[in-house]
């Protein structure tokens, strides 16, 4: 039998938080298909490839199409993070490839994937709390820069008293926004063509800028997060929103 990820305690958690949202029946199938979907999202493959434990893969495929329609995963992510501690406010982007699988999408949007020199790509910016535990992220065409989405990325994350981030974010316009309208103190250091200088830099606070970067090699581990298959963006979407789950639940159970 394939392995799999959820103990009794983390199902009867999540099995609870899916009831409370209103939009999903009790069935006695739920476990199964919702291992069978962490299945495909740890080993990246082909929804055709699933096992047979886990039942027939288009009805797997069903299920996750339509819980990533009605916003149940990310809606389970978001009810998990109730208890963050947002003290502190980790924000970074990171760039992961597109396979070919995942153009083609009869859409006129771009579904949230770039082209570049290095190809087809989706960038992924996140938001963490003090814990190191996500809290908040958005996709964008992997050759968006990252301050384009910083100012949408803070303000749909916790309010903080601080808020670090690399020199990719270094916008005095940016800093303006956090002091003045977030009530946050930016820990973000200057370029070097910068004649302001980093004087007042907190180099102390700045070295836990890892934990973000520690978040994203967590779900990298997952082989569907790490390279992206989906065509939609809703449903890469919920496949990072199902990897953030899996991190959160240590915290519940």
């Amino acid at each position: 039998m394939p392995r799999t990820m959820l103990t009794d305690k983390a199902w009867r958690l999540l099995k609870q938080l899916m009831k409370s949202t209103g939009r999903v029946y009790d069935k006695k199938e739920h476990r199964t298909t919702f291992e069978g979907i962490l299945y495909r999202m740890r080993t990246g493959c082909p929804w055709r490839d699933l096992p047979t434990t886990f039942g027939r893969w288009n009805t797997i495929f069903r299920r996750f199409h339509l819980w990533s329609r009605k916003g149940i995963l990310k809606l389970l992510f978001s009810k998990l993070t109730y208890i963050t501690d947002s003290e502190w406010l980790f924000i970074d982007g990171s760039i992961v490839r597109s396979h070919q699988h995942s153009s083609g999408a009869s859409t006129r949007r771009d579904e949230a994937i770039g082209r570049s020199r290095g190809g087809r790509s989706t960038k992924i910016h996140l938001a963490v709390d003090s814990h190191g535990l996500p809290v908040h992220f958005e996709l964008s065409g992997g050759q968006r820069n990252d301050i384009v989405m910083a100012q949408t990325l803070v303000s749909n994350a916790p309010p903080s008293k601080v808020t670090v981030a690399d020199k990719g974010y270094d916008s005095e316009d940016f800093r303006a926004y956090l002091q003045e309208q977030r009530g946050s103190t930016p820990v973000i250091p200057r370029r070097k063509d910068n004649t302001k200088g980093n004087k007042e830099m907190d180099w102390a606070m700045y070295k836990h800028r890892h934990l973000v970067e520690n978040a994203f090699a967590r779900v990298k581990h997952f082989r569907a997060i790490s390279t992206r298959y989906d065509k939609l963006e809703r449903n890469y979407g919920s496949m990072l929103s199902l990897a953030f789950i899996i991190m959160w639940l240590p915290m519940h159970c």
